[in-house]
């Protein structure tokens, strides 16, 4: 089990990251939360299989059709036992 927080810069907001991201974690058994960040960014902490959560940061890298990623940084954090997965409006 593995949890990191995940942050994705470039063009990221009002492309449906954060329900792209909701739609793949929930495929990939993936618990935690996704937002927006107030300066453009989205956020994201993940826990899971650490295999699943390798595939996940590979697909956040890349994001849905018309988003355009230009960072991603990651932090692994402490545990914190999500239940789901879900977007934090």
């Amino acid at each position: 089990m593995k949890t990191i927080k995940i942050l994705i810069k470039g063009k990221v907001q009002g492309v449906f990251y954060r329900a792209t991201a909701l739609k793949n974690a929930k495929s990939l058994s993936i618990n935690g939360v996704v937002k927006n960040c107030l300066n453009g960014d989205v956020e994201i902490i993940a826990e899971g299989n650490i295999d699943k959560i390798d595939d996940f940061l590979n697909w956040c890298k890349k994001g849905p059709p018309m988003a355009k990623v230009s960072e991603v940084f990651t932090e692994e954090i402490e545990r914190m036992n999500f239940k789901e997965f879900k977007i934090i409006y």
